[in-house]
């Protein structure tokens, strides 16, 4: 398993340039590195100084590169759908068409990059994957896509098994899917092989992401006004997704402390780079082992009963919690969160809420 190190905040910071040199870095001290760089346009490899590709191709030792297409993406994805549809279905008919016509829907390049990092990093072949992506709430939503796709699973297979038109179908979904698939179903349309190894991955991939030694990401600001707000909030989002911020990269330093923004995150400050020469900025990046000390997304005490969530860049008015179903939700900004909660306190009332040095604490 890879680390998976992205970076968020506004445009024109320098995230692709700290990606660059992070990849770089890495590979210098003998780690097997993959520069995946999500941006289609030429700028990157400009940089770089190569043309990019689809498939990974070597930059340096040790360090490989690779451009995501969606297009391409989804033609293969498409294909290997079609082989599962043919080993599950008695009678295929996604056979007749081809990856080569369809058209990238909005939304869905972010789920094929997903997917291909996944494979990337279950390949084995890399130690380090560093992401060069939108670095904003769009790679937030990319990351957080295994939380909440698991969600709408839980939620609504909870929903269909109470409700009447699942309990009137489920006595006929076996005899129906025994005639048009090549293997025998249950009653329990949730409980089947192919819906067994998606909760899987997507059970992965939650853990992952909440997991600072396997996916972290590091703000990056300049001193510009804009990108420290910018960078605040994705801070407070990123926990929302259950993301890791490792710390922030105060790129192209000046003078003035950043620390009093960011506080208790570790703020590095880097020089401007010189022209094609990339040792001094490689040189002053942080040590990324340290992520693991950054503060954690949420904290679950159920000795005490209270669940605690670290929500920096918002205020209390920003922050709404409620209670509809199972499991408890937070608004923060423009992401929500469901918290899975232990049975110890699941189906518990909530008692008390407040918001204090941007921890919401919520007691049960």
């Amino acid at each position: 398993m890879a680390l998976i190190l992205t970076f968020l905040g506004k445009g024109g910071v320098g995230r692709t340039t700290v990606a660059i040199a992070t990849a770089k870095r890495f590979a210098s001290q003998g780690k097997r590195v993959l520069l995946a760089i999500q941006e289609a346009g030429p700028a990157p490899g400009l940089m770089l100084g190569v043309n990019l590709e689809t498939d990974p191709k070597d930059l340096a030792p040790n360090l490989q590169v690779v451009q995501f297409q969606a297009a391409t993406l989804l033609e293969r994805n498409w294909e290997e759908l079609k082989k599962l549809e043919a080993k599950y279905l008695r009678t295929p008919f996604f056979k007749e068409v081809f990856g080569q016509e369809l058209g990238v829907l909005p939304g869905m390049d972010q789920a094929l990059v997903l997917n291909a990092i996944r494979e990337y990093d279950s390949s084995g072949q890399y130690d380090v994957i560093v992401l060069d992506g939108t670095g904003d709430q769009t790679t937030l939503r990319m990351l957080g896509m295994p939380e909440i796709a698991s969600w709408y699973i839980r939620r609504f297979r909870k929903v269909f098994a109470d409700s009447d038109l699942g309990k009137t179908l489920s006595p006929f979904i076996q005899p129906i899917t025994s005639a048009v698939l090549n293997v025998g179903w249950t009653e329990d349309i949730f409980n089947q092989p192919m819906a067994q190894q998606a909760n899987n991955l997507l059970e992965e991939g939650r853990k992952a992401i909440a997991d600072p030694n396997r996916v972290v990401a590091y703000l990056v600001v300049t001193e510009d006004e804009g990108a420290i707000a910018t960078a605040k909030y994705l801070w407070g989002a990123a926990q929302q997704v259950g993301l890791t911020i490792g710390g922030v990269i105060f790129n192209r330093a000046s003078d003035i402390s950043l620390d009093p923004f960011f506080a208790p995150l570790p703020v590095n400050p880097i020089p401007t780079q010189p022209f094609n020469d990339w040792q001094p900025l490689m040189d002053a990046l942080p040590n990324f082992d340290q992520a693991s000390q950054a503060p954690r997304a949420i904290a679950i005490n159920v000795a005490e009963r209270k669940v605690s969530l670290f929500l920096p860049g918002f205020d209390k008015k920003q922050v709404k919690l409620t209670k509809y179903g199972p499991e408890i939700t937070i608004e923060a900004g423009d992401q929500r969160r469901n918290i899975f909660l232990p049975p110890e306190l699941s189906g518990k009332p909530v008692t008390s809420a407040k918001f204090q040095d941007s921890f919401l604490i919520i007691s049960f």
